[in-house]
């Protein structure tokens, strides 16, 4: 089975379920967004997290894909960077528990990044993210040997304001023979950064994840219209629909896959990061696209219905029950 390595934010979140949005309004943070924040507004969140309850869990785009693969059994690694403290050998120890090779990098100045993770009754997320010494990781700190040994790199695109190091991250993983995932991250960062994302998956990246929002930002075009426009650039485009599913389309072949039916929606973290990891499970271990969608609808609708992106053994032995059902088809 092909292994992937993961590189993005190695960030801790920081779960809160509100009551309602009021909290949003007050800390200036659209719902539904990600949003980059310093210090004083790290502070600020913070006085209002000591009066709730939370819940501490990894994070980061790449860290919940990288995890639901290796929960699933997959090869796989992950690079980032944390500080020396409390949240940065939570992340450490969270990768070695679920035998993801460890290729983290530490900073002596910054302390780890922390996703404040607001989730509104509706279960959709918004997040207030310090990156931290997440952010700090450099183009010269990477090395060939990171990469070998693995068949796929997957990128969260929430890394592409350092386009120095993305364009070295991915020149050592094409060197080491690796192909290349790009998760599109967010709206807002696609929007803010359409050339250089039009370079990447032009020239660079051969799978493309996508929510419909992304899409549009990226394209101008409907989810549908978009999975044309983006599958021309790349080997596979994936545009994902939220309860109503993924499109998918390699070269002429494209196809539809329906979400999983989910009485209850808790919390919408991780669910296109999970997606993508049962997708590129299902293409690690040779299944076909339809396959690999149907996996990814299972893991994000199972995702969704915790809070946070870790669940209980006894779900993961549920999922792995339902992957091989769609495997006997």
């Amino acid at each position: 089975m092909d292994k992937i390595i993961g590189l993005g934010n190695a960030l801790v979140d920081v779960l809160a379920t509100l009551k309602d949005d009021t909290l949003l309004d007050e800390m200036g943070l659209p719902k539904g967004s990600m949003q980059l924040i310093d210090d004083a507004k790290l502070q600020q969140i913070n006085i209002k997290f000591s009066q709730m309850k939370t819940h501490l869990a990894t994070g980061g785009s790449a860290g919940n894909a990288i995890l639901g693969l290796a929960c699933l059994g997959a090869g796989t690694g992950f690079i980032g960077k944390v500080g020396n403290d409390n949240y940065g050998e939570f992340f450490r120890e969270n990768l070695q528990k679920n035998k993801i090779e460890d290729k983290l990098l530490n900073s002596d100045r910054l302390p780890s990044g922390v996703a404040s993770t607001f989730i509104s009754p509706d279960g959709e997320r918004t997040f207030g993210t310090y990156l931290g010494a997440a952010a700090s990781l450099r183009a010269e700190e990477l090395t060939l040997d990171m990469f070998k040994g693995y068949a796929y790199l997957f990128i969260e695109g929430y890394l592409v304001q350092d386009h120095e190091m993305i364009l070295h991250a991915i020149e050592l993983a094409k060197e080491a023979g690796l192909q290349i995932c790009l998760d599109m991250a967010s709206y807002n960062i696609v929007a803010n950064d359409l050339e250089f994302f039009s370079l990447l998956i032009n020239k660079y990246v051969d799978i493309v994840f996508a929510n419909e929002e992304e899409a549009k930002a990226f394209t101008g075009k409907k989810p549908e219209e978009a999975l044309g426009v983006i599958a021309k650039k790349c080997s596979i485009a994936i545009v994902k629909v939220g309860a109503s599913g993924s499109y998918i389309r390699k070269g002429t072949e494209e196809i539809k896959v329906s979400a999983i039916p989910v009485q209850k929606v808790v919390d919408t973290t991780g669910a296109g990061d999970y997606f993508a990891s049962g997708f590129l499970y299902g293409l690690t271990c040779g299944y076909s696209l339809d396959k690999c969608a149907k996996i990814g609808s299972i893991l994000s609708g199972n995702v969704i219905q915790v809070i946070g992106t870790t669940m209980p053994q006894e779900r993961w032995d549920e999922i792995k029950l339902n992957i091989n059902r769609i495997l006997a088809e």
